[in-house]
C-alpha cells in the first residue's frame, strides 16, 4: 500500500527552478535490469566491484552521467536485492527524478513494492516508470503489466508518470531508449528546486585515496555551492578542511552546486576516517545530536505498528541509526496512522528541519515507515508538556515565519544565529535575516537588552514565561519574608538560580517595572500591589516598638534595649524596625539607632530654626539646644548632612 502525506506532513518548498543539474535515480527489484537499463542509457557499467561483476548483481550504489539537451544528470544506480536496502537508501537520498524499473517477465515484485514506498517517505516528487525486458513477453502481457503498475503507483507521486517499454537483448539493438530518453527530458522540465542561495551540504556516500591527490569523498550535493579553497565542516566530528579541488561528472570545477554528483579533494584527514553518513557543509550549519524530533508515519502495509520506547533502524540521508522511539502523543503509532515523537540515537544524527527519513524494523529488516524531522537537536519533552508538544507542530506548518517562530520559542533563552535557523527552520540563507525582522516587527520575537553592548532574542512566549516566573519568586519572597516592603534584587537573583544570568534577571525586572508589575528601583524591587501583612502577635510588637520610640523622643533605644523591654527576639525586633522604617513611621539615623517620625519632623524644625538665626551652630550646642547626649548628638548631625539640611563647616553646622 503506497505512502500517503499526512495531514502534519509538510510539503516541499518549492522555487522556479534556476539550475540545470539534476540527480536520476534508479528503484526496483533485483535482476530487473537497472544496470543493463544504464549502460544501454549512458554507455556507462555502474558496477564497479569485482564481486559485483562476478555475480551479476548490484551490491552498492553505482554512479553515471548522461546529458540530455540542457540537462546533466548525474545518474545514482541501487542495488535491488533485500539484503542490500540500506545501500539502496543510501544511493535514493537527494534524488530528484527516479527509474522505477520493473521487468515484463516478471512484473511487481516485493522490492518494487518496497522500493516505491521508500521512494514516498523520502518526498521524491518525480519519476518515469520503465518496463524492462519487454522483448521476453507479448504485448497482451505487456498491458497486464501496465495496468498493475498503475494500480501499484496510485495515490503517489508516479501515478500520472509516463510508462516507458524497453528492452536491452545481449544481442541486437536496444529497444524503447530514444523514448526513455525523451520522457526523462519531459520529466526534466517539471523538477523545481532550491535556489542557490541554500547553505552548502553533501552527504558522503565513498570515501577513498587517490595517488598524488590525497583523501577525496563523493556524495551528491543536497544544497548550496563550494568552491575550490572553501572551508568545509566534516560532521560528525566537527573538524574543519580546506577543499583542496573539486570534481563533477569526472571533470574538474572550480564550484559544486545542489543537484549534482561531486568529489571533493580534502586535506588534513586520512579517508580511513570518513565514512558513508558523515557529512560535508558550511561550517556552523549542521550540528549533531542524539535526540530528534520527528513526526513519524507507519506505512499502511506495514506488518506492524511502531511502539512506544521500541527500537528501529532509522536512515537519515545516508546514515544508519539504531534508534529507541519515544512516542508523545499515544502508546502506538498504528499502521496508515502518524504522530509525534522523540528518537533518542545511538549515535549522533546529522540532519536539519524538514528532512525525510525511512524507518526500518531492527528484526527483520522490513520497511515499516518513515517521517520528517522537526528537531535536528532537541531537548526533551514529556507527554505531561501539553504546551510544548503543541508547539512542535507549528515546525510543520508551510510558512517560513511560523516555523521561525517555533524554532526561536525552542531556543528559549539560549543564543542563536540565522544560520542555526536555516538548519532549525528550514530557511534559505538569503531569508532567514528578513524573516527575523518580519518576525520582530511583528513583536514574535523581541531584543531584551542585557548591557549597552548586549542583547537577547526571545521569542514573547519564553519573555512571558520568564517575566511570570519573577513575579512568582518576589511573590514567593513576599510570603518568606512578610514584614519586609519590599525585597533585595540579589535575593530574587539568588532564589531563581543558575538558569538565568543577573544580567537577564534585572532586564526582566526593569520590564516589570515600566509595565507597573512592579515597583522599585535597583536595590530592591517589591509587586505592585503588594503590603505587608503582619501577623496579630507582630502588630502588637510594632504598637510597642513604636510607642517606645515616640516615648523615648530623642534618645531612642538601642536593638538590644528593646528586645528586652519588649520581651522579643532580637531577629524579631529587626524585622520589625525594618517594616517601620520602610513605611516611614521610623527615620534610621545609621546601622543601630532609629527616631520615630514625628520626632525626627520636629527635630529638623527646632534645628532649621535655630540654624537661620545664626553663623552656625558645634555639636555641643546642637546637643544642648536639642536636650540630648552627644551619644545622639553626633548621629543625628551627621544624619542631617546626609539628608541635606545642614553642611559641615569647620566644628560648625550651617544651613546648606
Amino acid at each position: 500500500m503506497p505512502v500517503r502525506s499526512s495531514l502534519l506532513t509538510r510539503k516541499r518548498m518549492r522555487f522556479p527552478v534556476t539550475r540545470r543539474t539534476l540527480i536520476l535515480g534508479t528503484a526496483g527489484h533485483i535482476d530487473h535490469g537497472k544496470t543493463t537499463l544504464l549502460r544501454a542509457l549512458t554507455g556507462i557499467d555502474t558496477d564497479r566491484l569485482p564481486e559485483e561483476k562476478r555475480r551479476g548483481i548490484t551490491i552498492d550504489i553505482g554512479f553515471a552521467n548522461l546529458e540530455l539537451g540542457p540537462w546533466q544528470l548525474g545518474i545514482v544506480d541501487v542495488p535491488g536485492h533485500e539484503r542490500f536496502i540500506k545501500n539502496m537508501l543510501a544511493g535514493a537520498v537527494g534524488i530528484d527524478i527516479a527509474l522505477l524499473v520493473v521487468a515484463a517477465d516478471d512484473s511487481v515484485m516485493p522490492q518494487t513494492r518496497e522500493h516505491l514506498a521508500i521512494l514516498q517517505l523520502l518526498d521524491i516528487q518525480h519519476g518515469v516508470i520503465v518496463i524492462t525486458k519487454c522483448d521476453r513477453v507479448e504485448a497482451t502481457w505487456l498491458d497486464l503489466v501496465e495496468e498493475e503498475l498503475r494500480r501499484l503507483t496510485l495515490g503517489t507521486f508516479l501515478e500520472r508518470s509516463p510508462i516507458v517499454r524497453t528492452a536491452v537483448p545481449s544481442e541486437g539493438p536496444a529497444q524503447g531508449v530514444e523514448a526513455l530518453r525523451a520522457a526523462i527530458q519531459s520529466v526534466c522540465q517539471q523538477v523545481v528546486g532550491t535556489p542557490e542561495t541554500s547553505v552548502f551540504r553533501m552527504p558522503v556516500d565513498r570515501a577513498f585515496s587517490v595517488p598524488g591527490m590525497g583523501t577525496v569523498v563523493t556524495g551528491t550535493v543536497w544544497s548550496g555551492q563550494l568552491n575550490v579553497r572553501d572551508e568545509v565542516e566534516w560532521l560528525p566530528s566537527r573538524q574543519r578542511l580546506v577543499a583542496r579541488g573539486l570534481q563533477t561528472h569526472g571533470r574538474d570545477t572550480q564550484t559544486i552546486a545542489r543537484g549534482q554528483r561531486a568529489a571533493i579533494n580534502l586535506t588534513g584527514v586520512h579517508p580511513n576516517e570518513i565514512a558513508r553518513g558523515h557529512e560535508m557543509a558550511r561550517p556552523g550549519y549542521l550540528t549533531p545530536a542524539k535526540l530528534l524530533t520527528v513526526e513519524l508515519q507507519v506505512l499502511g502495509d506495514s506488518p506492524r505498528a511502531i511502539k512506544h520506547r521500541s527500537r528501529q533502524r532509522m536512515h537519515l540521508g545516508t546514515q544508519e541509526l539504531i534508534v529507541t522511539v519515544a512516542l508523545l502523543q499515544q502508546q502506538a503509532i498504528e499502521p496508515g496512522q502518524s504522530g509525534l515523537a522523540q528518537l533518542h540515537c545511538a549515535e549522533p544524527a546529522i540532519a536539519i528541519a524538514g528532512q525525510p527519513f525511512v524507518v526500518r524494523a531492527e528484526s527483520p529488516l522490513v520497511t515499516i515507515g518513515g517521517g520528517r524531522i522537526l528537531q535536528p537537536r532537541a531537548e526533551r519533552i514529556t507527554r505531561r508538556q501539553l504546551t510544548q508538544v503543541e508547539r512542535l507542530k507549528a515546525l510543520q506548518s508551510t510558512d517560513e515565519a511560523v516555523r521561525a517562530a517555533a524554532a526561536i520559542y525552542f531556543y528559549q533563552i539560549k543564543p542563536w544565529t540565522t544560520l542555526d535557523l536555516c538548519r532549525d527552520a528550514n530557511l534559505e540563507a538569503d531569508r532567514a535575516q528578513s524573516v527575523v525582522e518580519q518576525l520582530t516587527r511583528s513583536g514574535e520575537v523581541v531584543d531584551v537588552v542585557l548591557k549597552p553592548s548586549r542583547k537577547a532574542r526571545i521569542h514573547r512566549a519564553v519573555l512571558s514565561e520568564l517575566e511570570q516566573r519573577v513575579l512568582k519568586l518576589v511573590e514567593q519572597l513576599h510570603a518568606q519574608f512578610p514584614l519586609l516592603t519590599t525585597i533585595p534584587r540579589d535575593r530574587v537573583v539568588a532564589r531563581y538560580g543558575t538558569s538565568l544570568d543577573a544580567a537577564m534577571i534585572d532586564s526582566l525586572i526593569e520590564r516589570l517595572i515600566g509595565r507597573g508589575e512592579l515597583r522599585g528601583d535597583q536595590q530592591a524591587v517589591a509587586l505592585a500591589d503588594f503590603a505587608p501583612r503582619p501577623s496579630p502577635v507582630q502588630q502588637r510588637l510594632r504598637d510597642e516598638v513604636l510607642a517606645s520610640f515616640l516615648k523615648a523622643g530623642l534618645e531612642p533605644l538601642t536593638l538590644a534595649e528593646l528586645s528586652r523591654s519588649t520581651a522579643s527576639k532580637p531577629d524579631d525586633v529587626r524585622d520589625i524596625l525594618d517594616l517601620c522604617a520602610a513605611q516611614g513611621e521610623l527615620v534610621q539615623l545609621n546601622d543601630v539607632l532609629y527616631l520615630h517620625h514625628e520626632v525626627e519632623v520636629a527635630l529638623r524644625l527646632r534645628l532649621k530654626q535655630a540654624l537661620h538665626d545664626s553663623a552656625g551652630l558645634s555639636v555641643s550646642q546642637i546637643r544642648d539646644l536639642l536636650e540630648t547626649s552627644r551619644k545622639f548628638a553626633v548621629p543625628i548631625c551627621e544624619y542631617l548632612d546626609r539628608i541635606g539640611l545642614t553642611r559641615r563647616v569647620g566644628d560648625l553646622r550651617v544651613l546648606r
